[in-house]
């Protein structure tokens, strides 16, 4: 069995026999299936990525199975990279280097449910997490858009907020990641478990720095969610009212997102329900807190179109709210026409609702705003996710440039290096654990930029380097 990606020399079908009794797959065409995931978002990512496959995937079903293809890798110096649902968006889980694809959604078990925790393995979808928490009237405190599909694993690995951030806060506020254990690949791969701060270890490394095993969440009380749509006639006052409506202490929301009237036309099962070619707030509220939650939509003028809970809502046929929340909005739009692109945008004074309309006086038809608010370090922050419409790379780079030339700073969506993006800089404490774990640089390394710089030196020397860059 030759080199499917068609970088390396390895003989995959003695491998394969190596991994046994670990599940394996070697078709080509199901192993290039597994090498994607939502990369093709950004049509640069797409050019890049497209062509990038691994060589097997194992399907490991217990951290024995896992140890066992870990050790077998490092032994044969094969590349590896993790997967999980595959729903990332930057090309986290694309073996760039080949190798091996380690599937983990066969170590799905849901272990320990405690009051305000739940202990999982990586693998365990977020839909079934909290399927397994109602039964004890609790919820996840957040969750992405992408839940039905989402691994637990993958979310820590490479997500930082979704549906309940403005309630909770990012996943990686104090007491939201609660604890994690990450595999080794070593000789003897060895199991470490990380608690409290030193969490931050390794969460958001897109499994750079070990191959997390099993994750310990916070979970809150579960209440009585109403899905609010309201429509607004500009974007100006429906971004108003959506900041007003997230930062009351009248009301407990765990979303509110504010989405272009054009965006929403892209929404075809909420036609007939909400007001056309109107701009449109979604929220979940709990129950008890709807009329105040209707009082102000109202006294700015908004229209609430829609307010149910889940048997109201599979009653009329429409989706979930947070379908329409995220970057589940861009997908919306991506079904019918894959010319749009996205990109992620840090909003600098969230309250500050004329700053979004003067940008968007700039911005056009060619960038529809779409945002989102959460808590961060306990204030109510902004993000936007617009839709843009693409071009060519250069007109990408000017939309960026005009973004921050209003002061808003862009965390670019379209690269593949984990520097590139929402960190804007190396950590060297992921980079210093990854020495640690993946002593050779075999766990997904093509993904940062710092760490063929880094990979020679000890630990310790890349953490000093951390110190160096905060003097």
């Amino acid at each position: 069995m030759s080199s499917i990606s068609g970088k390396n020399s390895l003989d995959w079908a003695a491998f394969a026999q190596r991994l046994h009794p670990v599940d394996v797959i070697d078709e080509p065409v199901l192993i290039k299936k597994r090498s994607r995931d939502f990369f093709w978002y950004s049509p640069i990512l797409n050019t890049q990525l497209k062509k990038c496959f691994g060589d097997l995937v194992a399907l490991p079903k217990s951290p024995d199975e896992l140890a066992h293809c870990l050790r077998e890798a490092y032994h044969a110096d094969v590349p590896v990279v993790i997967r999980g649902g595959g729903t990332g968006n930057y090309g986290q889980a694309v073996p760039v280097d080949g190798g091996l694809i380690l599937d983990m959604t066969q170590m799905a078990d849901i272990l320990e449910i405690g009051e305000g925790f739940v202990r999982v393995q990586a693998g365990a979808l977020m839909k079934d997490i909290n399927a397994a928490l109602l039964a004890t009237c609790q919820e996840m405190a957040m969750f992405p858009s992408t839940k039905d599909i989402a691994t637990i694993g993958g979310f820590v690995a490479g997500g930082s907020v979704g549906i309940g951030s403005l309630a909770t806060g990012a996943l990686r506020e104090a007491g939201n990641l609660m604890a994690l254990s990450a595999m080794s690949v070593e000789a003897s791969p060895t199991e470490r478990q990380f608690t409290g701060p030193d969490v931050m270890k390794i969460h958001h490394a897109w499994g750079l720095n070990g191959v997390i095993t099993e994750v310990t969440l916070r979970t809150v009380p579960t209440r009585d969610w109403i899905a609010a749509m309201v429509t607004f006639g500009d974007y100006e006052t429906a971004y108003s009212t959506a900041y007003t409506l997230a930062t009351s202490e009248q009301i407990s929301p765990k979303l509110v997102s504010v989405v272009d009237a054009r965006i929403v036309d892209y929404f075809p099962r909420l036609k007939g329900h909400v007001r056309a070619e109107k701009d449109l707030v979604v929220s979940y509220v709990p129950r008890e807190d709807l009329p105040a939650f209707t009082k102000i939509a109202e006294s700015s003028g908004g229209v609430v179109d829609l307010a149910m809970d889940d048997a109201a809502r599979e009653a009329k046929s429409i989706p979930h709210a947070f379908e329409f929340c995220y970057n589940h909005t861009t997908l919306q739009v991506l079904k019918s026409d894959r010319s749009a692109t996205y990109q992620q945008i840090g909003v600098p004074v969230a309250s500050d609702a004329g700053a979004i309309a003067r940008l968007r006086e700039g911005l056009g038809d060619e960038v529809w705003t779409h945002h989102e608010f959460y808590r961060l370090n306990g204030e109510v922050v902004s993000i936007d996710l617009p839709i843009i419409w693409y071009s060519t790379p250069e007109r990408l780079q000017a939309l960026n440039a005009l973004y921050e030339s209003h002061g808003f700073a862009v965390y670019d969506a379209h690269s593949n290096l984990v520097e590139r993006g929402g960190l804007h800089s190396a950590d060297y404490s992921h980079l210093a654990w990854k020495k640690r774990m993946d002593p050779k640089g075999l766990l997904n390394s093509a993904k940062s930029v710092a760490w063929p710089i880094v990979k020679d030196l000890s630990p310790e020397d890349i953490e000093a380097k951390s110190v160096e860059a905060q003097a």
